[in-house]
């Protein structure tokens, strides 16, 4: 009996879900992750919380997959192997989250998978080439994510206020929260979960989109604009030369019509046939699927591993 711990770790929250041959037997959910500090801690941590809920010694967990934002370069599988050791685990399958989210959305198959929550990234597979696009975080990409409408949201806010732009529906809703708008820039600097909070205000920003708002709306289209530049560019710098590419869309941004409709119109501008699958599953189901991706496939090389192979079947 082969037990296996997926990961999901992103910056709203972290789940983990524990499968024993193949089933899910638990699920649970932790804080978010922090990514101006180390990601492998963080992710042992999590590890550990998860196994303590689970505690069964005739099922130790044998192999953990993980999809996590923000991984540096000198982090590595190696070092997250040792950090649960102690849990029993012999192999552990380390990977961006992008890769996860494919797996979980598209298979072996492919195309392109855009995932918009907090942040957002597009991973883009070819025949023999996959390549990241965007989820550069918050400070110099995520473009068309939570934090970037949320983000957009604010400013014209404040464009509002200062009378650099026109009035909005949105002002209301920020005043409720910040009473005084010249101050809320302080409060937000001062704020450790500012991305979080100002992501929150994408829901805010479609709500009153899909109400009428014209500079809402402007700001939803414009980010399913940025979305699909994002998946387009990926299919061409990968070589899938197919008209009706499968390009597919998660996360909480997608839940927005206009969103979906901007970045379905958007893609379309490019490969009239694409095609839009609903995911087949989520970033946990690709963590999952990790220790399966076989060294001839183009995912391959993106995934960081250790320890002894393990048979899952």
């Amino acid at each position: 009996m082969a037990t296996l711990m997926a990961l999901d770790a992103g910056q709203s929250g972290m789940r983990a879900s524990i499968r024993v041959n193949g089933t899910e037997v638990l699920q649970t959910e932790h804080r978010g992750m922090l990514t101006d500090r180390p990601v492998v801690p963080q992710l042992a941590a999590v590890a550990h919380e998860a196994a303590a809920l689970w505690a069964t010694p005739e099922s130790p967990i044998d192999v953990i997959g993980v999809g996590s934002t923000g991984l540096g370069a000198d982090e590595s599988a190696e070092q997250f192997l040792v950090q649960v050791a102690d849990l029993g685990v012999r192999q552990v399958n380390l990977a961006h989250d992008s890769i996860t989210s494919y797996l979980g959305a598209l298979g072996h198959r492919q195309g392109a998978v855009t995932a918009a929550g907090t942040g957002v990234v597009t991973l883009a597979v070819g025949p023999s080439e996959v390549l990241r696009v965007d989820g550069w975080g918050y400070l110099i990409g995520d473009a068309g994510s939570g934090f970037w409408i949320g983000r957009a949201g604010l400013d014209a806010v404040m464009r509002a206020f200062d009378r650099r732009g026109p009035q909005t529906s949105l002002t209301a809703v920020v005043l409720a929260d910040f009473p005084s708008l010249p101050e809320l820039y302080l409060d937000l600097q001062q704020d450790e979960g500012r991305v979080r909070r100002i992501a929150s205000y994408a829901r805010v920003v479609a709500e009153h989109a899909a109400a009428g708002d014209a500079v809402s709306r402007e700001i939803v289209v414009r980010a399913g604009a940025e979305l699909a530049h994002s998946a387009v560019s990926g299919l061409r710098a990968v070589g899938v030369t197919a008209e009706d590419p499968a390009v597919s869309m998660l996360g909480n941004v997608f839940g927005s019509t206009l969103v979906r409709e901007s970045f379905v119109q958007h893609v379309r501008d490019h490969f009239p046939r694409a095609e839009f699958p609903a995911p087949r599953g989520t970033g946990l189901d690709g963590a999952a699927l990790l220790a399966e991706v076989t060294a001839d496939e183009a995912l391959a090389s993106s995934i960081l591993r250790a320890g002894a192979g393990t048979d899952l079947s």
